[in-house]
């Protein structure tokens, strides 16, 4: 339910400047995880420029004022099996979400990374650019 709340308040606030983002509370090996994924994440994002969020975190990330957005440190998907197959996009696994089509989320080995895609965004390119820095987490 957090995710559509999410997904809500992006589509709501885009083009209104800074975009409003529930931010994770990351436990564990995930907060450093997550303080190096901020470090990597790029300043463009299939054509969109990084933007800010509210309450500011840095577990969170957006591009497009809020069309694409990022949590670090969330919980594993309620809807993810534990036989269900991840899409492997250079070398990270990417969970799906079937109820919600904008919805990926990056499966490693100390953090789950939450993505929203808007629909005038290419999900497979805006996770394909995501991959890499999500992929220095594990050393690859």
């Amino acid at each position: 339910m957090r995710a559509v709340t999410v997904l809500l308040v992006l589509l709501t606030l885009a083009g209104c400047g800074t975009v409003q983002v529930d931010p994770p509370t990351p436990q564990g090996e995930a907060v450093a995880a997550c303080d190096k994924l901020a470090g990597l994440l790029p300043e463009t994002l299939d054509g969109a420029e990084r933007g800010t969020s509210t309450p500011e975190s840095p577990y969170v990330a957006v591009w497009g004022e809020g069309t694409i957005a990022l949590r670090c440190g969330v919980d594993r998907p309620s809807r993810m099996a534990p036989t269900d197959q991840l899409r492997e996009i250079g070398g990270v696994g990417w969970f799906a979400d079937p109820d919600r089509p904008t919805l990926f989320t990056a499966v490693t080995d100390t953090a789950y990374v939450e993505v929203t895609v808007g629909g005038e965004h290419v999900a497979g390119e805006v996770l394909a650019d995501l991959s890499g820095p999500i992929a220095r987490l594990a050393g690859r």
